[in-house]
């Protein structure tokens, strides 16, 4: 298990994620809040539900106390407290991806759901993928919500990610 996709997936998750927030910002509060009938209602509980999942995530990983509410409960009403600390989140994510070894991603994990009612063990690379790819499932539905209100994301591409190619430190 090579640490070094983790790393380019982290700071993937912090190019998209300042693309959606460039989009949004184009929103109204209103616009953002309404209900456009996705999984998790609107733009801004999207919003909300990716940042959940990454803290969820990498407090289970690193111990480290993120403030969680229960799944699908917004943990920011307020867009800016909550883009600013989705952004916090995303550097915490590549420095989390640097300190990656091959035996960290070999070893397992033991956790309990949110709602304590199941324990489970996984691969730790396998609980990572699916973080990074979880990103992506909700901010492929976020696209699409932006094209319905006729804002382009832009180029979502991970080999045109700028810097794709260079090396990850």
């Amino acid at each position: 298990m090579d640490p070094v996709l983790y790393q380019k997936l982290a700071v993937y998750n912090l190019w998209m994620t300042e693309k959606a927030y460039l989009a949004t910002d184009k929103m109204s509060d209103a616009e953002r809040k309404e209900d456009r009938g996705a999984f998790f209602k609107s733009v801004h509980s999207t919003l909300n539900h990716i940042l959940f999942a990454d803290r969820a995530w990498i407090r289970r990983f690193t111990g480290t106390p993120y403030e969680i509410k229960g799944m699908g409960v917004d943990l920011f009403d307020d867009y800016e407290e909550l883009k600013a600390a989705h952004l916090a989140m995303c550097q915490d994510i590549i420095a989390f991806a640097n300190g990656l070894t091959s035996e960290w991603l070999l070893a397992d994990l033991t956790w309990t759901s949110i709602d304590g009612t199941k324990t489970n063990t996984r691969p730790q690379w396998l609980l990572l993928s699916h973080l990074f790819n979880h990103q992506t499932h909700h901010r492929g539905q976020l696209s699409t919500l932006l094209s319905q209100a006729g804002i382009d994301i832009g180029v979502t591409d991970l080999p045109w990610m700028p810097d794709a190619v260079a090396d990850v430190g």
